[in-house]
């Protein structure tokens, strides 16, 4: 590149030989010398050969560089060279007055980088409506085939399953998990209001269910404590409403079906399973598994501990042995330890005495696994070897007949046939199942994707919303109630060595086997022994509230959250502790765009490197430029916000000061009045700049401003007004696509209008154009 301007000045002429000791005469040989204001130096073939003093010369800290073409066939009027030395001298010895004069040239504005932007062209909603069905609605065999292997995943791994490497393992965890699943689903039944059967019967139709369906190689799908408190609850509610008690379990005419207690808790469990899925399944076609961020950890590790507390606290009767009915109202938990301390006296002593044996057991087991989990090949089942020696030690004791302690009763062995659920029950349950369908796909995707990422595969979120939907759809045609994948049963066939989801077919043939013929020898067993196995399993999540102070330490807003949804879910309603958490997370959100970090920057050593001046050494700002950058979008809920922080940081309040220029304008002409007319002599005067501030650009870097609203663009709009009636420019540097494209829509950038340029794709750019156009103003402080 090669470019030429006017004639070198005298003063130039003399400081390039200062600088360059070398004869001219050597510069006219190797390159042709001229000044240029194009910002950069090149040449045609590399460096050009000169003294490294040239390339440090004060004339390019004056936006003068020297251009080098050293292409022998540029012709001599494109290219100046330097004079000799003989004329230097005579140049140096002439008048002062003389080099002052030439040395004032005229310097042209800095040319900013620009990036030419792709045409879009714009497409009409209906064209848009149009693509989007041909997409959707195109029929081929490859689609065929591909929507069939996507909806059903085990069509994709079971033709391809490597017996030989992966069978043991599968084999092996599913015998493991099916062990454990046995007392923990008759637990659990008795946590969700059901009977034993029941629980057995939801574990085995899930986990066959998502096997077909779900896209996870190593999820468990069954029981999960959360949900089935949730059921219990609701359950409950509908048992009193319908004119079910403890002391009447004899039967009722509800809902067009005539049956006992038992037959309408599971009617009541599997209509609200159903309404579950269906919630879960539409939100699958609805393409809304997106909203399973907006549950962070923090909320729902405080939701499981709220939860945690009150299944604990509804298990402590069946410990203590007492007959008591759930509390239903808000403030449950409070309710119900009052109860438990005003019936303590009536306590089962063997209900109690076989309680604390089995957590003297169950307790250390669960620690020694593990403490030993690294070394053991699989978990000791010490829940399985409980459950055996309580069933056998109150059949042979005869603990119901003697003690009067409560038991789980019979248990019958087969299946039931399939049943509807209640449509008239559907508006009762409809907002409890929409909670449960939430917690259940954000626990089984959250679950999904953990394990996925551990092990080197994706799940895809939408077909696991649509897995466990239907897991709860056709489950609940089975007296089934609510599931979801499950932390603790996970880990076990982890560690067992499960490689796909084979080994949850296996499980099922474990939980068949019971079903089939193991079931009834479990009616001896006592539901204090339940209870326990249940406590002992929420230890997990009741330990969180040891590590509040930790979790304070490391992030004070993830921990108000914790505890705010934690709080509620136990003391006040399950259901409402998720909303309130869902709010306080929105809230927390909108607060940090309200509390953004507004700061001040400058410049590092590296040209385009700007950093806050408060927070690092070292960095420097620019005479007459101000670069602010903002932290946050700028939209409505904090455009106001924005606007006082920008007026703090740069120390000028342009409404303030218009303020006082107005109320110094007035004075003035009052003053004026006053003074004898005879003696008045107008001055002209001429104000740019208030005499408190000392820049003329204010540069916005809005690389961290992910979006505009309109109110922000009127935000932007009214900064610059407000500024360009002192005359200060505000120029925009660093904005994305998505930024500049708001802005243009909303008119903060016309194509059309002429003048200066308002945005600058780096910093440095921005802020070199601002340094040049102060030089051609000359000194704005100086002519005020």
């Amino acid at each position: 590149m090669f470019c030429t301007v006017g004639p070198l000045s005298k003063a130039e002429v003399v400081q390039l030989h200062a600088d360059f000791p070398q004869p001219t005469e050597t510069l006219r040989s190797s390159a042709a010398v001229s000044v240029s204001t194009t910002g950069s130096l090149s040449g045609t073939e590399g460096r050009p050969a000169v003294s490294a003093g040239f390339w440090e010369n004060p004339l390019f800290r004056r936006e003068k560089h020297v251009v080098v073409d050293r292409n022998p066939s540029v012709p001599q009027h494109l290219g100046r060279s330097l004079p000799a030395r003989a004329e230097v001298a005579k140049m140096a010895d002439e008048d002062q007055d003389g080099v002052a004069e030439d040395d004032l040239t005229t310097v042209e504005p800095h040319v900013p980088f620009v990036l030419e932007a792709w045409e879009k062209e714009e497409e009409s909603w209906r064209m848009l409506v149009s693509r989007k069905l041909r997409k959707q609605c195109a029929c081929s065999s490859a689609r065929t085939k591909g929507l069939l292997l996507g909806f059903f995943p085990v069509l994709s791994w079971l033709p391809r399953y490597r017996f030989r490497e992966w069978l043991l393992g599968d084999v092996m965890s599913g015998v493991i998990v099916g062990i454990l699943l046995v007392p923990q689903s008759i637990a659990y039944s008795l946590l969700a209001g059901q009977d034993p059967i029941y629980g057995l019967y939801t574990s085995f139709f899930a986990g066959i269910i998502y096997m077909v369906l779900g896209t996870s190689r190593h999820v468990s799908v069954g029981i999960f404590g959360v949900l089935c408190l949730l059921v219990g609850q609701v359950v409950d509610r509908e048992l009193d409403a319908a004119g079910f008690n403890v002391s009447a379990p004899s039967g009722n005419l509800t809902a067009g079906l005539a049956c006992d207690r038992s037959c309408y808790s599971i009617i009541v469990g599997a209509t609200v399973t159903f309404m579950a899925g269906i919630f879960q399944v539409l939100m699958g076609l609805l393409q809304v598994g997106f909203v399973s961020v907006f549950l962070s950890d923090a909320l729902l590790s405080g939701f499981a501990t709220g939860a945690s507390l009150t299944i604990l606290t509804s298990q402590v009767k069946y410990l203590l042995g007492l007959n008591l009915p759930r509390a239903q109202s808000p403030g449950s938990l409070i309710k119900t330890w009052v109860l438990l301390a005003q019936n303590i006296g009536q306590t089962n002593i063997c209900d109690l005495v076989t309680s604390l044996l089995c957590m003297l057991v169950l307790v250390p087991a669960k620690e020694l696994n593990d403490r030993f989990k690294a070394k053991l090949r699989a978990p000791i089942p010490f829940e399985l070897f409980v459950v055996i020696a309580a069933t056998l030690a109150s059949h042979f004791g005869h603990f119901e007949e003697r003690f009067g302690s409560s038991v789980a009763g019979n248990i019958p062995t087969g299946f039931m046939p399939p049943q509807l659920p209640a449509w008239s029950l559907i508006p009762n349950v409809a907002m409890d199942a929409l909670s449960m369908a939430i917690i259940g796909f954000v626990i089984t995707v959250s679950l999904s994707e953990m394990f996925a990422k551990k092990h080197g595969y994706t799940v895809v979120a939408n077909q696991e919303m649509y897995a466990i939907g239907f897991c709860n759809i056709l489950s609940s045609f089975f007296r089934c109630f609510t599931t979801s994948a499950a932390l603790t049963k996970t880990l076990v066939k982890e560690s067992t060595g499960c490689q796909t989801q084979l080994s949850s077919l296996v499980t099922a043939l474990v939980l068949l086997l019971v079903l089939l013929v193991i079931a009834p020898l479990f009616y001896s067993l006592q539901k204090c022994v339940l209870a326990v196995i249940i406590v002992v399993n929420l230890r997990g999540a009741l330990t969180k509230i040891c590590e509040v102070p930790q979790m304070w330490r490391v992030n004070h807003v993830d921990t108000a959250t914790w505890l705010i949804t934690m709080g509620t879910s136990a003391l006040v309603n399950t259901e409402l502790g998720l909303v309130v958490g869902v709010l306080v997370s929105a809230f927390c959100v909108l607060g940090r765009t309200q509390r953004a970090p507004a700061v001040q920057l400058g410049q590092a050593d590296l040209p385009e490197l700007y950093e806050d001046l408060a927070s690092y050494k070292g960095l420097h700002t620019h005479r007459g430029v101000v670069v602010f950058r903002y932290e946050a979008p700028i939209y409505y809920a904090n455009q106001v916000l924005f606007k006082r922080m920008l007026y703090r940081r740069v120390g000028l309040d342009p409404l303030v000061e218009k303020a006082r220029r107005m109320k110094q304008e007035k004075q003035d002409r009052k003053r004026d009045m006053l003074k004898p007319s005879a003696g008045k002599k107008e001055v002209p005067t001429c104000v740019f700049l208030p005499q408190h501030t000392s820049f003329h650009t204010l540069v916005l870097d809005c690389a961290p401003v992910l979006f505009l609203d309109t109110a922000g663009v009127n935000a932007l709009k009214e900064v610059a007004k407000d500024y360009n009636e002192l005359g200060i420019r505000l120029v925009l540097a660093r904005c994305s696509a998505s930024v500049l494209d708001s802005l243009r829509r909303g008119g903060y950038l016309d194509a059309e209008a002429e003048g200066p340029p308002k945005v600058f794709f780096t910093i440095g750019d921005a802020v070199q154009y601002a340094q040049s156009l102060a030089s051609q103003n000359g000194n704005c402080e100086a002519s005020c």
